[in-house]
């Protein structure tokens, strides 16, 4: 089991969130109107070292675990959405650190603001050359990627030959290019109807060198230069705990802004009797489900998340049933989320659909959220086949 000054320490994050939450709740309109993390939010998550909290400590970081990754992007999320996508990115990508010479990662993540933003694979392509690769793409979804001095970019290696590089099974081989910021040039295409403020643009690259030491691939044996049970955890998992944090905070906000409006907005039976929604029956009990949902997803999140960071420390990784299990409170978790924030938004009526109301942008917000990967129907079969011991379609 773990110490308890390991487990305080790894709260006490969730607990510098907490204080940070209304600076970042004032700032939320000046981020979806500037469509970036705003400086000064930026520099306080710096100042109170969340961005370096899952770094090693060998690194400067916190060495947190994914219990309190969670809480803290939960946290952040219930103040404002995009600022939570981003922090969860850049939180879950210093993993990245556990890949590379200690030297390389202390000049990426070793600085106060030091922070990496990429998006994901897209056909670039990394030509073997002397000493490193000659890389030319373009990528999407650069979430944070205004107040990340660093870039990757996820590129299938191109043998002297022309040839892909392929592995044991025949696959092509990816590795993810770390380059300064200014080596890109970035398209703003980021126009969308929730998370506005993550700023996720496009960028590229052509004909850039980047040296062999400033590459790696998440979840390589091969590349592993750190033994802490963070690096048992695949970093696609990571950022499932990321998202899902992002949903929960979401779904509370919304729930909470609800039930104080429920206590003054008449309901529609109630007009002419002073009846206001939460003596409405229909209310009541539609509140309370709503209030199920979202207990009962945190609360199965976060038993399987003790469970699996467990098993890292304990075992040197989750067993397949156990990243299941997760999986299954991940995408679970995130659709939960999205139903309380759907019942929030409609229950509250005209109340809901004004700029600038307790409601709008959470609930365009969310539906930004499961739109991505993390929150796809098919993860339930993927742990399904899992459960059945049948070898699933796509990786847990």
């Amino acid at each position: 089991m773990l110490a308890r000054d390991e487990k305080n320490k790894s709260l006490d994050y969730v607990a510098r969130a907490r204080a940070l939450a209304p600076t970042i709740e004032a700032a939320a309109d000046r981020i979806e109107a500037e469509r970036r993390i705003v400086p000064d939010v930026v520099a306080a998550l710096h100042e109170a070292g969340i961005f370096h909290m899952l770094l090693p400590v060998s690194l400067g970081g916190g060495g947190a675990d994914i219990v309190a990754f969670n809480r803290v992007i939960e946290t952040v999320a219930a103040a404002d959405a995009s600022t939570a996508w981003c922090l969860g990115q850049q939180v879950a990508s210093t993993q990245a650190a556990g890949y590379l010479d200690p030297q390389i990662a202390r000049e990426v993540f070793g600085p106060p603001h030091g922070a990496v933003a990429w998006g994901p694979p897209s056909g670039a392509k990394a030509a073997v050359t002397e000493g490193g690769y000659i890389v030319n793409g373009r990528w999407r979804f650069a979430s944070g990627s205004g107040h990340c001095p660093w870039i990757g970019g996820h590129s299938a290696v191109i043998e002297r030959d022309g040839k892909p590089r392929l592995d044991d099974k025949g696959r092509p081989v990816l590795r993810t290019m770390l380059f300064r910021k200014e080596k890109a040039t970035f398209h703003d295409i980021w126009h969308v109807i929730g998370l506005r403020g993550t700023g996720s643009n496009a960028y590229e690259v052509r004909d850039l060198f980047v040296p062999e030491a400033y590459t790696t691939w998440r979840d390589l044996p091969a590349d592993r230069r750190d033994g802490g049970p963070l690096f048992n955890i695949p970093l696609l998992t990571l950022y499932g705990i990321g998202f899902s944090g992002v949903g929960l905070g979401l779904a509370r906000a919304s729930l909470d802004a609800f039930m104080t409006l429920a206590t003054t907005k008449s309901g529609r039976e109630g007009r002419g009797t002073g009846a206001v929604l939460r003596d409405s029956p229909l209310i009541q009990s539609d509140t309370a489900k709503a209030m199920g949902r979202l207990k009962s997803g945190r609360a199965f999140l976060t038993d399987m998340l003790h469970e699996i960071w467990e098993a890292s420390v304990t075992k040197g990784g989750a067993s397949l049933e156990q990243r299941a299990r997760l999986r299954l409170a991940i995408t679970g978790a995130l659709d939960q989320s999205r139903r309380v924030v759907d019942f929030a938004y409609h229950a509250a009526g005209t109340n809901a659909i004004f700029t600038g109301s307790p409601f709008e942008r959470r609930f365009r917000d969310m539906h930004t959220v499961t739109a991505q990967g993390q929150a796809h129907m098919s993860n339930f079969e993927s742990a399904g086949q899992a459960l059945f011991g049948i070898e699933p379609s796509q990786r847990l």
